[in-house]
Parts: structure tokens; C-alpha cells; sequence
């Protein structure tokens, strides 16, 4: 066992009642949303340079959601998987990184034509189970 891993539970309750609550009914509040998947970022119509919102919608609802922002940090990790690795017998078809990483990031962010900065430092690798590679 990950030491520290029973108290993911109770770190995370506390953490969302520090956020605050979002009011679904009129759109505001400080809280979050979980589960939404962006699909599309927006532009500014006065600024054609500028990010204006996003348009995501849930994984488990039937719902579409546009946000408004002054400013947006896109983090989705990297592209997994692109190269064929060098490793051969046991390691052969396995990944390093979390195989869900699709290159999101470098996808929404090219499609407005944002300027891309450091593209090789994709991701610090997060331990999952079962995974294969420096972080255990």
C-alpha cells in the first residue's frame, strides 16, 4: 500500500467544502465542476488572440456547458504512445506514462492557434497500478 493512501478520502472531502459550492441554477459560484469533457476553446471576438471560454460537456449527464474566462490553463498531460519504444521481451507493448494521455493539450490549443511553449516538458508522470517505469 501507497503510504498515505487512506487519506485521499478524507483530504479530498475537505478540499471541496474549502472551494465553495457552484449554483447550477444561475451559473456562478466558486465551486467546480467534475466529469467535463472540453472539446472546443473559444475566442475572444474583440481580441482574435485571446481565449474567451470553453465548451465541454459531462460524461455523465446529458448536458453542454460554455464557460467564460479572463485567463485559462490548459493541463491535460501529454501525448502517450506516439513512438515505438526501444524496449523489447517483458516491456514491449507497455507504457511509462498513463496510456489516457491523448495529446489534448497540444490539440486544443493548436486548433485556436495558440503560441506553444514547452512542449518537451509534457508531464511530471503520476503513479497508477501496474505501471511500468521510473516511478515505480
Amino acid at each position: 500500500m501507497i503510504h498515505g493512501e487512506s487519506y485521499k478520502c478524507i483530504v479530498a472531502e475537505a478540499a471541496k467544502n474549502a472551494i465553495g459550492e457552484y449554483r447550477e441554477e444561475d451559473g456562478k459560484g466558486t465551486g467546480y465542476l467534475e466529469r467535463i469533457f472540453v472539446v472546443k476553446l473559444l475566442l475572444d471576438a474583440n481580441q482574435p488572440n485571446r481565449i474567451a471560454g470553453a465548451v465541454g460537456f459531462s460524461v455523465r449527464e446529458n448536458k453542454v456547458y460554455i464557460f467564460k474566462c479572463n485567463a485559462m490553463l490548459v493541463a491535460c498531460g501529454g501525448a502517450v504512445n506516439v513512438y515505438r519504444p526501444r524496449s523489447t521481451g517483458e516491456g514491449m507493448g507497455r507504457a511509462w506514462y498513463p496510456v489516457w494521455n491523448a495529446g489534448s493539450t497540444y490539440t486544443l490549443c493548436s486548433q485556436v492557434g495558440a503560441e506553444m511553449t514547452m512542449m518537451e516538458n509534457r508531464f511530471v508522470p503520476a503513479r497508477f497500478k501496474d505501471g511500468y517505469g521510473p516511478v515505480g
